[in-house]
């Protein structure tokens, strides 16, 4: 047993001193470093710059979409403290269509979808936690975002759900849902 272990332990010991003298040796040459200056010269950095990619910078909780059903490139987004956002080519950039309004909490969007032009906002946050901003009612644009106008409804704080019934015979008519009431209707 004991010239075993002595066998082994040579063994070892030979394998452990050829491996280390097979690594290769390490140069003596100093590693060359960039030019620190030349690293943060204005040409570095001349292709980048700051762009708005949309409502995820602003609060992050989107709480509706709106997608224009004869173009699907075309779509509104809802974010809950963060107004709406708009984009015409499926989301490579975004831009604030609601930044004039009064409310910056939105509870929900809604396109007509008889004309993609007419969309609803419903302002208030519809999510209750801890923190919910409050809205002051239902906002209407006619021109795919451009203007918004309050079209009523100012005290009912939050506003989860508008529903348009509108066959193409029948003028619009818009359902909302609200935290705290059934439904109104308007014309």
């Amino acid at each position: 047993m004991k010239w075993f272990s002595s066998c082994s332990l040579v063994i070892l010991l030979l394998t452990a001193t050829t491996s280390i003298h097979a690594q290769k040796k390490k140069t003596t040459e100093p590693v060359k470093k960039a030019d620190e200056k030349d690293a943060w010269q204005s040409s570095t950095f001349s292709g980048l710059a700051f762009r708005s990619i949309g409502p995820a910078l602003t609060s992050g909780r989107i709480v509706d979409l709106a997608v224009n059903p004869n173009n699907i490139a075309e779509y509104y987004v809802a974010s809950a403290s963060g107004g709406v956002w708009k984009t015409t080519n499926a989301g490579i950039t975004y831009s604030p269509v609601f930044d004039k309004a009064n409310s910056f909490s939105i509870g929900c969007v809604t396109m007509d979808p008889n004309n993609s032009n007419v969309v609803w906002v419903g302002s208030g946050e519809n999510n209750n936690q801890r923190v919910v901003g409050y809205g002051d009612g239902v906002y209407k644009t006619e021109d795919g975002g451009k203007n918004w106008k309050n079209v009523g409804l100012k005290k009912s704080g939050h506003i989860g759900k508008i529903v348009i019934d509108a066959p193409p015979s029948i003028k619009s008519r818009v359902k909302m849902d609200f935290k705290w009431f059934d439904a109104f209707v308007l014309y």
